[in-house]
């Protein structure tokens, strides 16, 4: 899933259709007008097949040879896993999984497979496959050569005949197919080193007593291979060996898996190790694949062209890596799995460098991260996995995974080791990939026993969590499942001719619906099986009724698994205050952190918010003392994967986790469940005490401190090794649960306690390198932990629970405490019970939690326990190795002694003399005089007003002075400035009016902000030439021509403003598309300069967005399409922008419904941003923008701002650095925002290789903000962040004061310049030979290593002003741009008449529909239109079909449709139904994909059939009918109306806050399956509901012929009375909800809601 290439690009214009020939010719747009030279391809439609794309290859060849070759420069060592010179030891000891090597390889796709039920076998299906690899090159990516596909491939079982004829060509004798295996090799290409290479691989075969009968050079066509691929091309070749010995199938396969480890072993002490490969070895099936377009393969290899290739299956994989140096054994399909998606949870399994082969192939969606975990479990388990099987060879299969392989090369592993120690490829996905199957009221009916089958595993096998459709064989069975969240699109069909088709999208074949007899799709969790042998297909029931019901599974775990029984939390504190207090102080507890964060938790029971950003320094920065936990940040999903949203999707999530041993995964018996159970990972003292006493467990304590009285050098290091001595002993003594303990009885000062993380830390890390990790689980008792994010911490590096006691004792504290007491009689806080105090902090802690995981996409805490998402800033190597092995340590830091001393910091003050008498306050969130500095200080906001107000340039330079003598804050202070070029005079550089231009201001909402402030910065920037952002939530459309009726400053048209201009505009150059889609209409997205995506936020990365209600005024309201007084709450990223292939959609879409506006996609820092960039930057975007972690302006939970991203100079610099190896820094604009103050920050920013800047915080500043920090409380005192009337009138900025600061600091940047002896910006950006690190001495440390932000790999090819002047990208030709040709629509548009038209459309075709829609937003508005363009489309759609449509567009769909369909639509219809007189039943059939009408706004909707997942997603004012949906749907729903004729998935209306349902429940099932969070279930019993029902189904039935539709108008009084209504308490008063509703107020006008 990476971004096209030339071929793709053209595809990607077509990106999706598929009916009478999935056009591959498409294929081919030219990249987005990357290199300037447009090439106009015509929409050719090339005929089916492999030969007849010739056309369409010239036409690239031309494109990829002209502009590419000269304009690009790439890596071309494709990283082939750095040859080391030395040799590696063959048997490696066990190491950590390293989280750079993860970071680098990460992918999305596009997969499907073919199969014939009567295991016949053809050349078709060869065909066939290839067909649909073509169709789906949009789902792929390409290098920036625009030729080398990121990697496709055919898996298909061994061709025996084309192998026997080459065979007798060869005068060999005909293969004894039972006995022979095929294996296919990626070798080295040098002649000696494949010569070395072959006879290492003989010499294993021949001790293995195998023969090898021959070696067969594997015939391609060089010529079609893009550049990069081919300066990476292995010699590729098969070999065939003979196994004598064997008879049993599964024995021929295991003795080829033994061969292949054995030699992948010996392969890894050699020099040409890496560059071997096999990518099958096997008696049943053969893979074909290759860093090639999809388009491309067929060419590539003769064999599959050859007539005699016949298979009865085909597994086909077209990779989109976001990584743009793909290498060619990550192609896929892997050995066993096809993949699509990612995997958060890898856990690191292979510690050789030689990359293993799998056989699965995986579409994958999931942030690699949590790779780390489940590689780590993987390696701890060898030394406890046995299986008969194996006759005693099982140390011969290590190691079990890879971490510097891709996420699904290491699933397809650990799934390669389940099946061929003789599990059914079914079970062994079930097992590694478990669907959510708590609270499933259809799996609880249709198969329970899969419950106790979950159960069983659950402690076993930490689930590989991330989004992922799986499609897998073993050539007996082939299959496919999706993830537990469903987020991959998977669609099934069977035909007449009894062949099965799987895919991720529909049309990718030419298929007659007359013969298809099934058509489906996969939903989250659920799996389809085909038995090649007897020829039946299961359905997801009975495929997990069969694997559940082979063993007695529910037996065993009611017998064994013991579940921890809730204690009573204590009524009374333990301690004395004073006692406590000392506690506090020695633990490192600030009066914030128990005010603003304990005692708001124990009152709320949730986490506190809070607002502005974090702007205080980094913990290794700062001169004062910070916990250890301080040094880490949470790492969050963006792009790569979905954050999971822990609010209305809670049900697929879990902090289960059970304690005790692992038992042996390859062998299954009542004893591996022995463990206890917990609900969460929060125990309190009475549940602690209940473990220790579990005789099974057999607990052991380890106290955790250490003795400093023969000095601080050195002691923490010793203690930290014998507590790593005494857990290994008690492990091989028995132990099954270690408990890390820092309670003493009484404090000593020379005995200062371990920081808990590094105790937990180095043990966790000890068991794993010692192979005991799997025997025993960790508790922490502790006294350092209180708030989530430490919590996340020490479950992330390890813990599997913690009991948080000084925390408990403070809630207990406070609770009896007099003001406390005082404040709850007196009625001014609620009253909570002691006991209920200790719950809320439980229950604040548990949602948080939820958040921390859902935010990098894990479901499971079981899979977060151990996987270290973190970064770490501030930490020296020396601490990451002994306890954090494998997380990224970018700038060095701390040793272990300066860490013993800054523990010791805190611990001395519960002993000295003059101890204060309560706790201080370091003022690490809120300002304090003395307290810890913060960027954003009253001094400097002061200061600033004074010099922009005054317009005075001496106030500007005491105002610059102050940031030049601030304390060391960030990063960047780190450096200085040095030239070997000699000033210039201040008059040749660059004019401050140009260099304005390249200012933004941050992406504020009108909401968060008020329309004051939001306008005056619009003016300001408007007037500079700059950009100012809309934030999320839509724009007044008032706000988009400019003043002409100014008097005095002062406008009719925006009278709340003053200093204004005639010819000022108000409209915001940059529009936010959000996950909310809050305000985003055809017209907002027609009116835009730029349109960004906001992917992350720098306050709260990884979540959605929230208004309080208070601050939704009728105003607010009215521009989002919502109700006032409702909470807003955006949904995290997710829906369409959660998967790179789904962003580089969502790309493609704003291009079309606006082709003038560049697309910019707003990224938070992160180590691996670079990787992300390059996907997006593949992906077609514009404009890529890196925010920092210290951003954000909105409210935001406090762990949030302050843990999660990292500073943008890291950002910045990695992805100017990777995008620049990848090729791509030209075609992207790179923009940074985060806490600039100063032209010298710009400066900064722009040595790091940014060519725009953002300001955010500084501009509200700027326009009269006093950083009161109570934006999240609508009581902003000047007006700035207020929806209050009263208080908006306080607003003091004008525009010329946002003006007036911008000059001066372009004017600043001058100066600068001028010194340095450049004359504009242009010559220095990228150039980092002009920093140095400054000699400044830290109290901290001296061990920062900066070296990373001073490398440099080379500079683009085109200056910072020729990238940002570049064209628009362009989405190549499209189906649109015949339509708006035609000259009946090109009329119907101009005169508002009609036209009537009726198209063929194929799955490459996307986005149709949208940029006519966008030529008529622009022209009339959102409902001007007053003409009709009726168009119907015959065949398949692709993505985004009907997306924006504004009233007047009538469009009919015959075929089917993949995800998106109606996508933001405004108006007009939207008809979907099948062919006329199809082979399957139009009710039972999926006709359209998942999240259809996200975020529309208006018009009608009918399907005859059903959709897929999230239908209507965040609808605020659409009408539909469909008859079916899958789970989730209606979710934050705001306005509109769906009716629902058929079944529903589960969580219906999760967060519906608006608009009415009606669904049909014949069989009862609906009840359980709706989320009662928020609305309420009736049956039907208002008259204007009846009739709002009546006419929506009427109508339905009058567009489609629907006979579900006609059948229940038919006998209404039976199925009336079947309906539910779904009412969210907005809408309990309408005439439509309310039967008691008076008749005559609502008079005869039915309204829908």
């Amino acid at each position: 899933m990476s971004l096209h290439s030339a071929g793709q690009v053209v595809q990607s214009v077509k990106l999706f259709s598929i009916t009478d020939s999935c056009r591959k010719d498409l294929v081919f747009v030219d990249f987005v007008g990357l290199c300037g030279a447009k090439k106009n391809v015509g929409r050719r439609r090339a005929g089916v097949g492999v030969n007849s794309r010739s056309s369409q290859r010239n036409h690239l060849r031309g494109l990829a040879g002209k502009t590419w070759g000269s304009s690009i420069k790439s890596v071309l060592d494709l990283e082939r896993v750095k040859p080391d010179s030395q040799k590696r030891s063959s048997d490696p000891k066990p190491k950590v999984a390293d989280l750079n090597d993860i970071l680098a390889e990460k992918g999305e796709c596009g997969v499907g497979f073919i199969a014939n039920l009567d295991n016949k076998s053809s050349y078709g299906i060869v065909k066939d496959a290839l067909t649909a690899l073509g169709c789906m090159e949009h789902r792929g990516g390409c290098g920036a050569d625009n030729d080398s596909g990121d990697g496709s491939g055919i898996m298909t079982s061994i061709p025996w005949d084309l192998l026997n004829n080459w065979a007798n060509e060869q005068g060999i004798a005909s293969f004894d197919q039972l006995h022979t295996g095929v294996g296919m090799l990626f070798l080295p290409k040098d002649e000696d080193l494949m010569k070395q290479a072959k006879t290492a691989i003989l010499k294993i075969f021949e001790q293995e007593g195998l023969e090898v009968l021959g070696w067969r050079p594997v015939p391609v066509d060089v010529s079609v291979v893009g550049y990069y691929a081919r300066e990476a091309m292995p010699n590729i070749q098969q070999v065939f060996v003979q196994i004598p010995k064997e008879e049993n199938i599964d024995d021929i396969e295991r003795e080829f898996f033994i061969c292949r480890k054995l030699i992948e072993r010996l392969a890894s002490s050699e020099t040409w190790g890496n560059e071997l490969y096999f990518c099958s070895l096997s008696n049943q099936t053969i893979v074909y694949k290759g860093m090639l377009r999809s388009e491309v393969l067929g060419r590539f290899y003769y064999d599959l062209q050859n007539n005699l290739y016949k298979t009865p299956f085909a597994i086909y994989h077209r990779r989109y890596s976001t990584n743009t140096s793909p290498r060619w054994p990550l192609a896929q399909p892997m050995r066993f799995l096809g993949h699509n998606g990612e995997i958060n949870t890898i856990q690191v399994m292979y510690s050789a460098d030689v990359l293993s082969h799998g056989y699965l192939v995986v579409q994958h969606t999931k942030a690699k991260i949590i790779l780390q975990g489940n590689l780590n479990w993987m390696q701890s388990r060898e030394t406890s996995l046995k299986s008969p099987v194996w006759r005693g060879r099982e140390s011969e299969l290590r190691p079990f995974g890879n971490s510097k392989a891709s996420d699904s090369a290491n699933l397809d592993s650990a799934a390669e080791l389940l099946i061929r120690s003789g599990r059914a490829p079914e079970e062994a996905l079930m097992l590694l990939v478990p669907e959510a199957y708590k609270n499933h009221p259809t799996l609880s009916i249709k198969y329970p026993e899969a419950i106790d089958f979950y159960d069983y595993y659950k402690g076993q096998m930490e689930a590989w969590d991330g989004p992922a459709l799986l499609l897998f064989s073993d050539g007996k069975t082939v299959g496919a499942c999706l993830d537990r969240n469903g987020l991959r699109p998977a669609r099934y069909w069977r035909t007449v001719d009894n062949v099965v088709y799987v895919a991720s999208e529909v049309g990718v074949l030419p298929t007659d619906d007359s013969k298809v007899v099934m058509k489906g799709r996969l939903g989250p969790g659920m799996m389809i099986s085909v038995d090649l042998t007897s020829g039946q297909v299961f359905e997801n029931t009975e495929v997990k009724k069969r694997i559940a019901l082979s063993n007695p599974y529910g037996k065993w775990v009611k017998e064994n698994l013991r579940p921890l029984k809730p204690e009573h939390f204590m009524s009374t504190t333990v301690l004395d205050n004073e006692t406590i207090l000392r506690r506090q102080q020695a633990y490192g507890y600030s009066s914030e952190d128990v005010q603003m964060v304990i005692e708001s938790m124990a009152s709320q029971g949730k986490e506190p918010t809070f607002c502005m950003g974090d702007d205080i320094p980094l913990a290794v920065l700062s001169t004062r003392p910070h916990m250890l936990f301080d040094y880490f940040k949470q790492r969050f999903a963006q792009v790569t994967n979905p954050a999971i949203d822990p609010l209305r999707e809670g049900l697929v999530m879990s902090l289960e986790v059970n304690l005790g041993k692992r038992g042996n995964i390859l062998e299954v018996g009542p004893e591996n469940v022995s463990q206890v159970m917990l609900s969460n990972p929060v125990l309190n003292e009475g549940e602690l005490e209940s473990l220790l006493k579990d005789p099974l467990l057999k607990a052991q304590v380890l106290p955790t401190y250490f003795d400093i009285r023969r000095g601080v050098e050195g002691s923490l290091e010793k203690t930290l090794n014998k507590l790593c001595e005494a857990a290994d002993e008690a492990v091989r003594n028995g132990s099954q649960l270690l408990v890390l303990s820092d309670r003493f009885d009484e404090l000593e000062a020379t005995r200062p306690a371990i920081p808990i993380l590094l105790a937990v830390g180095a043990v966790h890390q000890h068991l794993i390198q010692n192979g005991l990790r799997m025997q025993a689980s960790i508790v922490a008792d502790t006294a350092q932990c209180f708030s989530t994010h430490q919590f996340a911490c020490l479950i992330g590096y390890g813990a599997s629970a913690i009991c948080p006691y000084l925390a408990l004792e403070t809630c207990r504290q406070w609770r009896l405490s007099t003001k406390t007491v005082n404040l709850m009689r007196t009625g001014k806080m609620p009253t909570v019970t002691i006991e209920q105090a200790q719950k809320n902090f439980c229950k604040a802690v548990r949602s948080g939690l939820l958040k921390i995981l859902s935010k990098m996409g894990i479901s499971l805490l079981s899979s977060y326990c151990g996987a270290q998402i973190f970064e770490v800033y501030g930490l020296g190597q020396e601490i990451i190795d002994i306890a954090f092995s494998g997380s990224v340590s970018k700038i060095g830091g701390l040793t272990l002694d300066e860490l013993a001393r800054e523990t010791l910091s805190f611990w001395v003050k519960a002993f000295s003399q003059d101890t204060a008498k309560r706790l201080e306050n370091f003022g690490f969130i809120q300002f304090r005089p003395g307290g810890e500095y913060h960027g954003n200080n009253p001094e400097m906001s002061k200061l600033l007003h004074k010099a922009v107000r005054q317009k005075s340039e001496s106030a500007y330079s005491i105002y610059q002075q102050h940031l030049a003598t601030r304390p060391v804050n960030v990063l960047r202070d780190l450096f200085e400035l040095k030239s070997d070029r000699s000033p210039i005079p201040l008059g040749k550089v660059e004019p401050a009016t140009s260099i304005v231009q390249r200012f933004c201001t941050g992406g504020m909402s009108l909401g968060a902000i008020s329309r004051e402030t939001h306008e005056a910065i619009a003016i300001a920037m408007n007037r500079l030439g700059g950009k100012s952002n809309s934030g999320e939530g839509g724009e007044d459309p008032i706000r988009w021509t400019p003043l002409t009726d100014v008097v005095d400053g002062y406008s009719p048209t925006l009278p709340h403003l003053k200093g204004l201009q005639n010819g000022d505009t108000a409209t915001s150059a940059i529009k936010q598309v959000a996950s909310g889609r809050f305000g985003v209409t055809p017209t907002f997205l027609a009116n835009a300069d730029q349109l960004e995506i906001k992917i992350a936020q720098g306050a709260k990365p990884g979540e959605g967005g929230q208004l309080p209600g208070k601050k939704v005024s009728a105003y607010i309201a009215r521009l989002r399409n919502s109700k006032p007084g409702v909470p807003l709450i955006s949904p995290p990223p997710h829906h369409d922008i959660y998967s790179i292939e789904d962003l580089a959609q969502l790309i493609y879409d704003l291009h079309q419904v606006n082709p003038r506006a560049k697309v910019s996609v707003k990224l938070v820092a992160e180590a691996g941003i670079g990787t992300v960039a390059s996907g997006v930057a593949k992906g077609n975007a514009d404009i890529i923008q890196i925010s920092g972690h210290d951003g954000g302006t909105g409210a935001s939970p406090v762990s949030s701002i302050k843990h999660a991203g990292g500073p943008w100079e890291l950002g910045v610099t990695e992805t100017h650095q990777t995008l620049i190896s990848n090729g791509l820094r030209e075609r992207v604009i790179l923009r940074v925002d985060g806490g600039f103050k100063s032209g010298f920050d710009v400066l900064m920013a722009a040595i790091m290789g940014a060519d725009e800047y953002g300001f955010g915080s500084i501009a509200m500043i700027a326009t009269g903000c006093v950083m009161a920090r109570i934006c999240h409380t609508n009581n902003c005192p000047v007006g700035v962040a207020s929806q209050r009337e009263e208080l908006r009138a306080r607003f003091p900025g004008v525009p010329a004061d946002l003006v007036n600061y911008f000059l001066y600091v372009a004017e600043e940047l001058r100066g600068v310049l001028a010194q340095l002896g450049y004359e504009k910006l242009d010559d220095i950006i990228g150039h980092t030979e002009l920093l140095r690190p400054r000699d400044i001495s830290l109290v901290k440390t001296q061990h920062l290593d900066l070296n990373y932000i001073l490398s440099n790999v080379g500079l683009p090819k085109l200056t910072s002003t020729q990238i940002r002047n570049q064209e628009v990208h362009s989405n190549g030709p499209v189906l649109d741009d015949t339509l708006l040709a035609d000259e009946e629509i090109a009329k119907a548009i101009e005169n508002e008449t009609v036209a009537n038209k009726t198209v063929q459309i194929y799955n490459v075709d996307r986005a149709v529909c949208g940029r006519v829609a966008g030529v008529i937003a622009k022209k009339y508005g959102d409902t001007g239109f007053a003409g009709q363009v009726n168009i119907t489309f015959v065949g398949s759609a692709g993505q985004s079909f009907g997306c924006f449509l504004t009233p007047g567009m009538n469009i009919r769909l015959i075929g089917e449709a993949n995800d998106y369909v109606g996508k933001g639509m405004a108006g007009g219809e939207l008809v979907v139904v099948p062919v006329e007189n199809p082979g399957f039943v139009p009710e039972d059939a999926t006709i359209v994909g998942n999240t259809c009408l996200y975020g529309a706004t208006g018009g009608q909707v009918f399907v005859n059939g059903k959709g897929g997942e999230r239908f209507a997603v965040r609808n605020s004012l659409a009408e539909a009918v469909v008859e079916g949906t899958g789970d989730h749907c209606l979710e934050y729903m705001t306005g509109g109306c769906v009716v629902i004729l058929g079944k529903v998935g589960r969580n219906v209306a999760a967060g519906m806050t608006g608009g009415l349902a009606y669904i049909l429940d014949e069989d009862d099932t609906l009840i359980p399956k709706v989320n009662k969070e928020i609305v309420k279930i009736q049956r039907v019993v208002a008259p204007v509901g009846q009739m709002q029902l009546k006419n929506l189904i009427e109508a339905h039935v009058e567009k489609t012929g629907s006979s579900k539709g006609s059948q229940i108008l038919k006998e209404w009084d039976k199925y009336l009375p079947l309906f539910w209504q779904l009412v969210p308490p907005s809408e309990e008063d309408t005439p439509e909800a309310c039967a008691e509703y008076d008749q005559t107020t609502a008079g005869v006008t039915l309204q829908s809601a």
